[in-house]
C-alpha cells in the first residue's frame, strides 16, 4: 500500500495497550486485518472468528470506524478438546481519511471473515473550460 493510501485508513493507536473499558466479562481480541486498495477502493478484510453478524457493530463517527464483534460462549452438550480463544470480544478502530465515501461503505461478514469496502470520493475530473469574450 502506497504511503498516501496508508494516510486514508489508519488504525487509532492505543486502542488495546491496557485493554478498553467494558462492562461485559471475557478477553478483549483485536482482529486482524488484511487492507488492499484500487483505484477506487479500498478492502479491509478482519477475522472475526465466531462473530455472527447480529453479533457485529460497526460503528462510524467523527471519521473513526469501530468495529465489535462478541463472540457467543460455545454450544452445550459439547466438551472442550482444544479452545485457543473463549468468549469474549473483537474491538479494533480505524481513522478514516476525507477521501473515503463515508455514505457507500458496505459490510459483508462470512465465514468469520468481515470485509469492509470502503469507496474512495470521486475526485472531480478535468475538463478543458471555454472562456467566452465580452
Amino acid at each position: 500500500m502506497s504511503n498516501e493510501s496508508r494516510t486514508e485508513v489508519q488504525r487509532v493507536e492505543g486502542t488495546l495497550s491496557g485493554g478498553p473499558e467494558q462492562t461485559r466479562p471475557g478477553p478483549v481480541y483485536m482482529p486482524s486485518v488484511d487492507i488492499f486498495e484500487t483505484d477506487g477502493t479500498i478492502t479491509v478484510l478482519a477475522d472475526m472468528p465466531g462473530v455472527k453478524a447480529d453479533q457485529l457493530e460497526i460503528d462510524l463517527r467523527e471519521n473513526v470506524l469501530t468495529l465489535t464483534g462478541r463472540v457467543a460462549t460455545a454450544p452445550t452438550g459439547e466438551t472442550d478438546v482444544l479452545r485457543e480463544y473463549d468468549a469474549g470480544t473483537f474491538f479494533r478502530k480505524f481513522t478514516l481519511a476525507e477521501t473515503i465515501d463515508q455514505t457507500r461503505i458496505d459490510a459483508k461478514l462470512a465465514d468469520g471473515v468481515l470485509r469492509l469496502e470502503l469507496p474512495k470520493v470521486e475526485r472531480a475530473k478535468p475538463r478543458q473550460i471555454t472562456v467566452r469574450s465580452g
